[in-house]
């Protein structure tokens, strides 16, 4: 598909991030647009087919539109949400009110991963993390033995799975709630999933979490602490939960270490139980 050529000058910068940068309309407030950083062409190309795909499942999610380029960068214009705000966001400004958005955030995942997807339209999660296993150069191949063995015996399930299941990527207004940035959408067994909550809240160091989420990470690891319960259940002690989630959290190091292109002892550390 050939990208639709638009004016920057059409759009005023609202917000950046590792991809890009996002733009909302001068004249139409019901158009926001996210660029990707130059050289990103297929990226952005593949996010609004899976966008698309996302949205035709019912999954609250901002309605995508055209695939776009300023002539330099790629991107794809979304039906803007009007007052939006993230729950990462949300949290960091009102942190008395922690418990009430990790509820909120939950009671979205948990109905996230009740939806049954058509399992020939999406890839499944753990051929995700093979392909990802083989592809990094920092683990021994007796390492890779061990956590190739953990991703076959993990459950098989055809429900959804973001991808990226951080709480910047749920937003919300009044009482209307989406989750966005769905370029990593899969299928498969929600610990999967859930394992980049606890990643991003509590595995991840100091000044990360100020910088991308905006709080200390006292907060951060408050919001989990709300948030598990209200996900598994508030008959299954926290640390009991953390303990379940944990070596699903490790994986993500091979996501981590493939950005990074270096090792991360501070993710690895929670697959001690698997390698």
């Amino acid at each position: 598909m050939e990208a639709i050529k638009i004016d920057l000058n059409d759009y005023v910068h609202s917000g950046e991030g590792a991809n890009g940068e996002s733009f909302n309309h001068r004249t139409d407030p019901g158009i926001m647009m996210k660029l990707y950083n130059p050289g990103k062409i297929q990226q952005p190309y593949d996010e609004m087919l899976m966008a698309r795909k996302v949205y035709d499942l019912g999954i609250p999610t901002p309605e995508p539109g055209d695939y776009v380029t300023d002539g330099v960068r790629y991107g794809i214009r979304f039906r803007r949400i009007e007052g939006k705000v993230s729950y990462s966001r949300a949290t960091a400004d009102h942190p008395e009110k922690v418990a009430q958005y990790a509820a909120e955030f939950a009671s979205m995942c948990k109905d996230l991963h009740k939806v049954h997807v058509d399992t020939t339209q999406f890839e499944n999660v753990k051929d995700r993390y093979f392909r990802l296993l083989a592809e990094n150069p920092f683990f021994t191949p007796a390492q890779k033995d061990s956590i190739g063995r953990f991703i076959a015996d993990a459950p098989d399930s055809d429900t959804a799975i973001h991808g990226d299941l951080q709480y910047s990527n749920a937003i919300f207004v009044g009482d209307k709630r989406y989750f966005i940035d769905l370029g990593d959408f899969c299928y498969g067994y929600n610990l999967f999933d859930v394992a980049m909550v606890y990643l991003c809240c509590c595995l991840s160091g100091e000044e990360f979490i100020k910088e991308v989420f905006h709080m200390p990470k006292s907060l951060s690891t408050k919001f989990w602490e709300f948030f598990a319960p209200e996900y598994f259940g508030h008959d299954i002690p926290v640390k009991e939960i953390t303990e379940m989630v944990s070596p699903y959290a490790g994986l993500k190091t091979l996501i981590v270490e493939r950005d990074t292109k270096c090792p991360m002892p501070e993710f690895r550390a929670a697959l001690k139980g698997i390698i």
